[in-house]
This record gives C-alpha cells, structure tokens and sequence, in this order.
C-alpha cells in the first residue's frame, strides 16, 4: 500500500479583509476565513489599518501594527475567538 504523507505550509502567503471576514492565504494552498467579530481589534480597526498587516513569527504570524493585534496560523486553524479580556 502506497500512502503519500501530505506536505502542508502554514505559513502565510496572504491577508485580507471583507465587511465581516479575516481571510488568509497559506503557502500550502489553503484559505482560513473567521468572523472579524472574532477579533475585536480587528473588528473594530478602519479598512486602511487592517490592510497594514505584517507577515511576523517566522511566517506563522500576522502583526497589524497600527492596532497591535498579533495572531497565528495555529490559532486560526483552531477555529475560536480571541479570549475575553477582563
């Protein structure tokens, strides 16, 4: 039996913004879309600010440094909303 292990990349190729989505491009082909609701800081940033987006932790992060949000492929991938600050 011939099985081929699958290669993935999730580092990030690409970052943009709808009205209601975070969307991001990994290198390996795979599109992660999540509520900007999920990320108050993010939600609540103009269109201009969440288009200034850097790649940061190795590829495996994204740092808008307009607004101080940092978030991971990791994360993301997961599937849930930032924490709650008390």
């Amino acid at each position: 039996m011939n099985i081929s292990a699958k290669i993935t990349d999730e580092r990030v190729a690409d970052v943009r913004c709808s009205d209601d989505s975070l969307i991001v491009d990994l290198m390996d082909g795979r599109t992660i879309s999540v509520p900007l609701a999920w990320y108050p800081r993010l939600h609540g940033a103009t269109p201009v600010q969440r288009s200034h987006w850097k790649i940061a932790g190795g590829g495996y992060g994204i740092h808008w440094p307009d607004i101080d949000e940092d978030l991971s492929t990791e994360g993301l991938l997961r599937g849930g909303p930032a924490p709650k600050v008390a």
